[in-house]
């Protein structure tokens, strides 16, 4: 089977599906590889590289597309009025990448109606065998660091205790909220350069990797678990979100740094920071929003823009793997590596719906939509 790896046309996406070294992988399975040209320079792998790993380069996408069995993505295909990825597709065509069907159940749909065969990375199930393949995680981890030095970088202060001469410098405090891989990895950041963390998460049980970080956990009463059965956070109630402001409240504006990493698979993001927070912090002080794509954690964010309002930034940016895109693509490339030795044998693909991984994160197969939790979206 030829795998096909086109360029990111989303703006702002510089990360690439496969890496030139998990091509000479994937060759070694027994697939072949063609790259179209230029698809991983934004990520820093030049053509040569590819070529050197033993792929083929095509000029175009549509050549990409056109050749390939199975197409390799970081991004959802973009269907819109200008451009139709999936409609570049061959009828009965694997397309690996994130997907997010909850959000965008209509793409899913139309990937059945086009005969593309679907597998979403963000669907990966979270078991011990699966785990070189969570590529949720694996940028997560990467998001949490870059968000530490992008709000380091616009906060007019150092994040550690400084004593001078002339004085002494207090430690910068950072508020996140959530304690999902993004957040425990912003966490470690954090205190790495000197900060006082806080962490908030519904999730009680995440306190004890909290405090191993060397953070300081905000316990928010509740009665039952917010937490579900795959480990992520559940929506909640009014009545918890009520309580959970006014706890917040006080850490919020006493805070220089704000990252909100909230997400609710299928559902808009909560908000955690309403604009009366945002008017009671310091001015100067730095707020960073993970979840614009999906609605924002914060009232005043907007989705990829920065802004300032009532004299706080505001940092929307909705990409952040993306704006390291060297290391980000190496770890998404291994994780598409690890799913492919999973279901491919000789060069070929086997979608074995009793396989748990199969099963959880194939969305769509031969022209209908096929996953148990998609399958009421699109038929509503």
């Amino acid at each position: 089977m030829v795998i096909g790896i086109p360029k990111e046309i989303l703006s702002g996406e510089n990360r690439v599906a496969i890496t030139p070294d998990t091509a000479a992988k994937l060759i070694k399975l027994g697939f072949e590889i063609v790259v179209e040209t230029n698809a991983g320079l934004n990520a820093h792998f030049l053509d040569e590289s590819y070529l050197q790993a033993g792929a083929k380069i095509l000029s175009s996408a549509a050549e990409v597309y056109s050749a390939a069995d199975v197409i390799c993505k970081v991004q959802k295909p973009i269907v819109d009025d200008s451009v139709n990825e999936l409609k570049m597709m061959k009828k009965g065509t694997l397309l690996i990448s994130f997907f997010f069907p909850l959000n965008y159940p209509q793409i899913a749909k139309e990937s059945a109606a086009a005969g593309v065969d679907v597998i979403a990375m963000d669907f990966i199930p979270r078991i011990t065998r699966a785990q070189k393949m969570d590529a949720l995680s694996s940028q997560s981890n990467l998001a949490g660091y870059k968000s530490v030095l992008l709000a380091a970088n616009h906060l007019g202060k150092i994040f550690p205790l400084l004593m001078t001469a002339a004085g002494t410098i207090t430690p910068s405090k950072v508020v996140i909220m959530g304690a999902g891989v993004a957040g425990l990895q912003a966490l470690g950041t954090a205190k790495r350069l000197g900060a006082i963390v806080e962490v908030s998460d519904v999730r009680t049980a995440v306190k004890e990797e909290v405090l191993s970080l060397g953070g300081k956990f905000i316990e928010v009463e509740q009665d039952a678990s917010l937490q579900d059965e795959r480990g992520y956070a559940k929506e909640q109630s009014a009545e918890f979100l009520q309580k959970q402001k006014e706890v917040l409240f006080k850490h919020i504006t006493q805070a220089d740094i704000v990252i909100t990493t909230a997400l609710i698979p299928g559902k808009k993001a909560p908000i955690l920071v309403s604009e009366e927070m945002i008017k009671n912090m310091k001015h100067g002080s730095v707020v960073l929003d993970m979840a614009t794509e999906f609605g924002g954690n914060c009232e005043l964010s907007e989705f990829k823009k920065t802004v300032v309002k009532h004299g706080v930034t505001i940092i929307g940016e909705a990409n952040l793997p993306s704006l390291i895109p060297t290391q980000a693509s190496e770890l998404y490339s291994k994780n598409i590596l690890a799913l492919l030795a999973e279901i491919g044998k000789g060069g070929t693909v086997n979608l074995d719906m009793s396989n748990d991984v199969v099963k959880e994160s194939l969305i769509t197969h031969q022209g209908e939509v096929v996953n148990a939790r998609i399958k009421p979206l699109v038929s509503q």
